[in-house]
C-alpha cells in the first residue's frame, strides 16, 4: 500500500508543472507580439501579393526609376556573395521602423524584392528555401505591415547565368 502511494504521489508531483505550464501559455501577455493582426496582415498582404509578382522584364524596366528601391533581406554575408546590381542590403531580421526608413526614403517609394527561391544553380549565394518558407513570403508581409504598400516582388525562377539581370558580388566574377 505505502508503495502504491508513493507511485501516486509521484505521478501527480510529475502532472501538477505540466498543468501548471500548460495553464501559463495561455496566460502569457506581450503587447508587443500581436499574432492576431500578423495573421490579418498575411491575409492582406497575400492579396495584394498576388497582383504584384513581376516578369524579369518588368522588374528591369521597374528598377530603372531612380525613385525606386530593390531591396534584398537575404544575411549581408549571402548579400555580399551576389545579389542584383543595385539592391540595397537590409536584412530581414534588422527590419524594424528606423532601419526600413533609412534605407526607403518614403512608404510610398516602389519596392522591388526578390529572395533565393528566384535563383537557380547557385547554391552558395541563392540557397533554395522550403517554398512556404521563401523570404519574399516573410518580407512582403513584414512590410506590409510597417505601412509600405507599393510592393513588387521578381516573379519566376531564374539562373543568373542566363538572366537579363546584372549582377554583383564576391561569386559575379
Amino acid at each position: 500500500m505505502i508503495k502504491f502511494f508513493t507511485i501516486s504521489l509521484v505521478i501527480v508531483a510529475a502532472l501538477v508543472p505540466i498543468a501548471t505550464a500548460q495553464e501559463s501559455f495561455h496566460s502569457i501577455e506581450n503587447p508587443q507580439i500581436d499574432s492576431d493582426t500578423f495573421l490579418q496582415h498575411v491575409t492582406e498582404s497575400h492579396q495584394l501579393r498576388s497582383q504584384r509578382r513581376i516578369s524579369e522584364q518588368t522588374f528591369m524596366e521597374m528598377a530603372k526609376d531612380p525613385n525606386t528601391i530593390i531591396l534584398d533581406a537575404r544575411t549581408v554575408e549571402r548579400y555580399n556573395q551576389l545579389h542584383v546590381k543595385g539592391a540595397k542590403s537590409l536584412s530581414f531580421t534588422e527590419f524594424t521602423a528606423e532601419n526600413l526608413a533609412a534605407v526607403i526614403p518614403s512608404k510610398d517609394t516602389r519596392i522591388l524584392i526578390y529572395c533565393n527561391n528566384n535563383f537557380e544553380n547557385s547554391p552558395i549565394a541563392f540557397a533554395t528555401k522550403a517554398p512556404s518558407a521563401s523570404l519574399n513570403l516573410s518580407t512582403y508581409t513584414s512590410l506590409f505591415s510597417y505601412g509600405y504598400r507599393n510592393v513588387y516582388e521578381l516573379g519566376p525562377v531564374i539562373d543568373p547565368a542566363n538572366s537579363q539581370l546584372q549582377f554583383e558580388g564576391s561569386l559575379s566574377s
